[in-house]
């Protein structure tokens, strides 16, 4: 096919080297130029340089080929890793809503508990003033019934002692004695 081609090649660019009238003449520059071209043609045919330009356009093919497979397997892990990084960022995101949440419960039970302690603590010390208002009182009370039986103590020793004799004096102290003496033994 290629003898073919190039002999079909030779005519039809001989063709008007030989319509000039030159035929083979070497003075005519197109048929130098086709010949030259043709001698270039089968140079190129004998040292097998189309089958080493396709070998190395095939070996750059694949060359392409494992890069742009290259370049596909690394886009699918990066896009993995960005939907992996995503989904971890939806967590923390959640995780951090959630300690929010868990925050404001936990502040609201600590206000909440605040409020019941404070509660109490007013309940404890209105209980404990109103203690210390009625042993005030219990206090009083006695200190008045105490003066009011000294007072009254006073006042009978004063009417005894200017109603009473000697001798009914010494009749109550030992009958007194007598009586604690029974009490005793």
């Amino acid at each position: 096919m290629r003898a073919t081609f190039a002999i079909a090649l030779t005519l039809a660019t001989a063709s008007p080297a030989f319509a000039a009238g030159g035929g083979w003449n070497l003075g005519n520059t197109d048929f130098v130029v086709v010949l030259a071209f043709l001698l270039f043609i089968g140079i190129l045919l004998a040292a097998k340089v189309p089958s080493l330009i396709g070998k190395q356009l095939d070996n750059r093919a694949d060359s392409i080929k494992s890069e742009l497979e290259e370049a596909r397997a690394l886009r699918e892990e990066a896009q993995t890793l960005l939907a992996s990084y995503e989904r971890k960022q939806q967590d923390v995101q959640a995780q951090a809503e959630r300690i929010v949440a868990n925050a404001r419960d936990e502040a609201a039970a600590a206000a909440e508990q605040a409020k019941a302690d404070l509660a109490a603590s007013i309940a404890r010390r209105l209980a404990a003033a109103e203690e210390q208002i009625s042993s005030a009182e219990a206090s009083a009370v006695k200190e008045v019934r105490d003066r009011a039986i000294t007072i009254a103590v006073e006042v009978a020793d004063q009417v005894i002692s200017k109603q009473m004799s000697a001798a009914d004096a010494n009749k109550l102290i030992d009958a007194a004695i007598q009586d604690v003496d029974a009490k005793l033994h």
